[in-house]
């Protein structure tokens, strides 16, 4: 039986942990745990998952091939059925459920606006890799949508922040009675306004740092001006063998340790210093454990057999926060 990564989720309340699904199987997970080893190799090639529907993932009807190099582990068809279904196409006008409109906050003046599900808690700030957030309000789909906008043109803030600003400034925030003061101040701001839907109910300002979930105060010197690396992509035969430190969003932040040996495309910089996975690109991969020829990736068991990092990896990028 084959399992398939579909990368980093997480619950409110715990940690992260890596998922896996083979078809009528259903899925699993393994935890992941900070100072655990994570240590796999890639195997075969990368395929489509299907559509996440209901709970559970329906097969791709083709098992279509899918690219190394991109974040979603699906095919033209399956996205577009994804797409279609998903809250931010705007198909369910008349969805019941009440909705959480909040303010997110990745680092220094780097803030987004954004809605959730009430019933998902705050499990979509942990997937985004927001650092801090709030809530602002609470109300009917429609109506935390048109406050999304309202906030978004009115504060200047995006509704979308790229993965590569987050990632860069993650290393460097500063503490969190600062960062739960912009967040406060955005909030201040954005209640203040005129226009909110009557629908929808202004909540008090609570902020939520994810700081110690994260794991932020092991980053250290990674990120700008450091020597820390991003994987750019999975290939066959390739492996990663480190320890975890920290994770956020998507990402696993993990220590190649000084005798790492540098993967395709790496310098002698990324020797020792801290090494980004973005599990996104995991999701796809068959990956087995590199002491042992088990089906399911076995993130989490070290192996004496492999030293590093053996796939393409890249420079994370200096990119300043924005101002709002």
């Amino acid at each position: 039986m084959t399992w398939w990564c579909t990368g980093v989720r997480w619950r409110v309340g715990g940690g992260p942990v890596l998922g896996w699904y083979a078809p009528g199987r259903g899925e699993r997970e393994s935890p992941l745990a900070f100072g655990g080893a994570v240590a796999f190799r890639v195997r075969g090639g990368r395929r489509c998952l299907g559509v996440w529907r209901g709970g559970r993932w329906t097969a791709c009807p083709v098992g279509a091939a899918v690219p190394g190099r991109v974040t979603r582990a699906q095919c033209e068809e399956c996205a577009r059925v994804d797409r279609a279904h998903s809250v931010a196409a705007d198909t369910f006008a008349d969805d019941p459920r009440p909705y959480h409109v909040y303010v997110a906050w990745f680092g220094p003046g780097l803030v987004k606006v954004g809605i959730t599900g009430v019933a998902r808690g705050g499990a979509r700030l942990l997937e985004q890799g927001a650092v801090a957030y709030t809530w602002l309000g609470r109300g009917p789909l429609m109506a935390a949508r048109r406050t999304e906008e309202l906030l978004r043109t009115a504060l200047g803030v995006p509704d979308r922040i790229p993965y590569e600003r987050k990632r860069a400034l993650r290393a460097r925030l500063p503490g969190v009675a600062e960062r739960a003061g912009e967040v406060a101040e955005v909030h201040r701001k954005a209640v203040a306004l005129g226009g909110w839907p009557e629908s929808l109910e202004r909540l008090p300002c609570g902020v939520v740092d994810h700081g110690g979930v994260f794991g932020l105060d092991a980053l250290g010197g990674e990120g700008p001006g450091g020597e820390g690396r991003v994987v750019d992509e999975l290939v066959d035969g390739g492996a990663v063998v480190g320890e975890l430190v920290a994770a956020a969003g998507p990402d696993l932040h993990v220590d190649v340790g000084a005798g790492a040996r540098g993967g395709v495309g790496a310098d002698s910089g990324a020797r020792g210093r801290g090494l980004v996975i973005d599990s996104r690109l995991l999701s796809g991969w068959r990956l087995v454990a590199v002491e042992g020829e088990g089906e399911r990736g076995s993130v989490g068991s070290g192996g004496s057999g492999w030293s590093g990092v053996t796939v393409p990896v890249r420079g994370i990028p200096v990119v300043q926060g924005g101002l709002f």
